[in-house]
């Protein structure tokens, strides 16, 4: 029997862990979170779960059968509040990747380490928030759009009680639905994007749509609830900085020009309490850099038909191969499952999967990142938040003349600070370049050590005895 491991519990993750199953492989399913569902399906654990549960979620009741059918699977094993801390070649065997698990409660003393030795890999880890920094975005009250969501489907708290919600994509949507939901006021919700540009990428041969009335009908019901909740909708408009003392008191929006870049005369001052920012989201790439997989100059890991990726026995599926929406994200779960336990994807599943693949292009077309957004920045904007790095300080000539990403790293200290770049990494590396390209493959999602981890969990004895996993769950 095959073993597969997936890395990654939320929509792709959950098909291919049921698909590997189905096909007859052992299965060890690896979430960060103490629940499965990922950010997607994030919501209330079971002992204090909500009973309007599916009224928070799309697609809830396709999560329920997706966990209640793992649960009951013989062979698969879930192992939550489990890290991957390491991708790593399997010396023992002298071929394939040794997997390192630390499992437990990340503040618990004596966590389990835990070396897998897979057959097959599924790496299905997600995407994060990117956000494009401003004036006063290092405020107490601005959010990412993504945290936000979080706070509200998961534990049913309001960042704010007067919110408004801004930058580029449909997921501006669901975070204002989640944010009426939990009793904020939303006061608006700003899309970066001008028509032309959204009007290019989603109603160029609109025919072709007609295969997405699922994501229609959610569109609709999205509108009506900002009808019925009376938030307006701007297009090509922007948070370009936020005010306040202690927390935030007020932002500045603006209407952008077809290269981002802010209007004169068109700045209006808005009181919130809360802001809450996303533009669009960046893969998470350390395990599928650290496995060796290849990343494509659109920065997402790339894979074949099968979802299989340059490395033998290791398929990529979901956010981090193209952002696309939870359908996309099933379906190559489902067909990285299917390859991973040795079976043949069948055509139409294969087919289904190309289509959510044309959703994806045409997402990314309408609410694409133009380089104007830098006309926001002043010299004195943060851009790293942890490190206190300015705009300014960043092409200092302190700096130094250095091409090269690690050295202007290391000599302005942005990106270094404790969530090692996973906030400003990819805003990092745009303004580094944006005078003259930088040199060499490094980027800051390479990280040897995927996450925090102690010294004493780091200089734990390992072990591969899955005996020790018994009532780990």
């Amino acid at each position: 029997m095959r073993e597969v491991v997936v890395v990654g519990a939320g929509p792709a993750g959950l098909r291919a862990a049921e698909n590997a199953c189905q096909a007859g492989a052992f299965v060890t399913l690896v979430d960060s979170s103490d629940e499965l569902g990922g950010q997607f399906w994030r919501h209330l654990p079971a002992a204090r779960a909500a009973a309007d549960e599916h009224r928070l979620h799309h697609e809830w009741s396709v999560f329920q059968r997706l966990r209640a059918s793992l649960d009951a699977h013989p062979h698969c094993r879930i192992l939550t509040s489990a890290d991957v801390w390491a991708i790593e070649p399997d010396v023992t065997a002298g071929a394939g990747l040794a997997v390192q698990v630390i499992a437990g409660a990340a503040d618990d003393s004596g966590r389990l380490r835990l070396t897998l030795l897979p057959d097959a890999l599924v790496l299905a880890t997600g995407a994060h928030d990117r956000v494009l920094p401003f004036p006063g975005w290092d405020l107490p009250g601005v959010f990412s759009a993504g945290a936000a969501q979080a706070l509200a489907k998961g534990e049913r708290v309001a960042v704010g009680s007067r919110v408004l919600v801004a930058g580029a994509g449909p997921f501006l949507l669901p975070v204002a639905a989640s944010l009426t939901q939990v009793g904020a006021t939303v006061v608006g919700v700003h899309e970066a994007a001008r028509p032309k540009q959204l009007a290019r990428g989603w109603l160029q041969k609109s025919w072709q749509m007609v295969g997405f009335t699922g994501k229609l009908l959610e569109l609709a019901e999205y509108a009506a609830g900002h009808v019925r909740h009376r938030i307006p909708y701007r297009t090509g408009s922007a948070v370009i900085a936020a005010h306040g003392t202690d927390a935030v008191e007020a932002v500045t929006v603006a209407r952008l020009d077809e290269g981002w870049r802010p209007i004169a005369g068109t700045a209006r001052r808005i009181a919130v309490d809360a802001v809450c920012i996303g533009h669009g989201f960046t893969p998470r790439l350390e395990l599928p850099i650290a496995a060796g997989c290849a990343i494509g100059e659109d920065r997402y890991v790339t894979v074949d038909a099968l979802q299989r990726t340059n490395v033998a026995e290791v398929y990529a599926a979901g956010e981090i191969t193209g952002i696309g929406g939870m359908p996309l994200s099933a379906a190559e779960g489902a067909v990285a499952g299917l390859a991973a336990a040795g079976v043949t994807p069948p055509k139409a599943l294969l087919a289904q999967r190309d289509r959510q693949r044309h959703f994806a292009s045409r997402l990314a077309a309408a609410h694409a990142i133009r380089p104007g957004w830098r006309a926001w920045l002043t010299e004195d904007t943060l851009v790293c938040r942890c490190e206190e790095v300015t705009y300014s300080a960043l092409h200092a000539p302190a700096a130094g003349r250095s091409r090269g990403l690690r050295s202007r790293k290391l000599t302005t200290r942005a990106g270094l600070g404790i969530c090692q770049g996973r906030m400003c990494g990819r805003t990092v590396e745009d303004l580094l370049g944006e005078d003259q390209p930088l040199l060499g493959a490094m980027t800051t999602d390479r990280r040897p050590i995927a996450i925090p981890i102690k010294l004493g969990d780091l200089a734990a004895e390992s072990t591969t005895d899955t005996a020790a996993l018994e009532g780990t769950t």
